[in-house]
């Protein structure tokens, strides 16, 4: 089963839809149980860091998405979903994340001629890790972004991708069983499904 965490996030039914067009039966659920039965967790998210935290913290998730990580399930962070894998954000200090992963996410800085929030197709620099999302699909290949604030990793090794817009952007990450893509893989085309479908193929 694939379960997508249900925490009142926007951009649950984009992620269910590009699941279901690979043939899969993802579960919308914020129920613990079935969360914890599933053989893949996304946690998908459009929306401000504090209030995220809010949501998971109000529906009891955090213990839940936890244990997921310690149990070893293939977990995906997406947009949102990525920055609260982390340990917190420049858009709400003092607002400590999941910390799973090492690192902060900070705010684009304003450059002129360059508009924030960053929306547009760009394209991935892969990094020294063979990222298991990426198998089969070409270094550079675009995908589509939509965000104000970016990763910066502690560990530049769990980096699978980067890009470029203002500054240097840490795209995408792979730490054990942990994924996460600051893009949108389930707006991003053909690219976007085969990262998803490699999601899919991780045990």
């Amino acid at each position: 089963m694939i379960a997508i965490i249900d925490y009142d996030a926007g951009n649950l039914k984009s992620v269910e839809k590009a699941l279901v067009s690979l043939g899969a039966e993802p579960v919308v659920t914020r129920d613990p149980r079935e969360l914890l039965a599933a053989d893949h967790v996304i946690l998908p998210g459009v929306g401000a860091f504090g209030d995220a935290m809010e949501k998971l913290h109000q529906y009891h998730l955090i213990p839940v998405i936890r244990e997921i990580a310690d149990r070893g399930t293939p977990f995906l962070g997406i947009c949102l979903g990525l920055q609260l894998l982390f340990e917190g954000s420049e858009e709400s200090p003092g607002v400590c994340g999941l910390g799973l992963c090492k690192g902060t996410i900070r705010i684009l800085p304003q450059t002129e001629g360059l508009k924030v929030p960053h929306m547009g197709w760009n394209s991935l620099c892969y990094g020294t890790a063979n990222g298991r999302l990426f198998q089969g699909i070409p270094e550079h290949s675009y995908v589509y972004f939509v965000h104000s604030y970016y990763l910066r990793a502690e560990n530049p090794a769990i980096v699978t991708a980067s890009t470029e817009y203002i500054t240097r952007i840490h795209a995408s990450i792979e730490q054990d069983n942990l994924f996460a893509c600051q893009f949108h893989p389930e707006k991003s085309g053909s690219v976007g499904l085969a990262i998803l479908k490699n999601f899919l193929t991780i045990r």
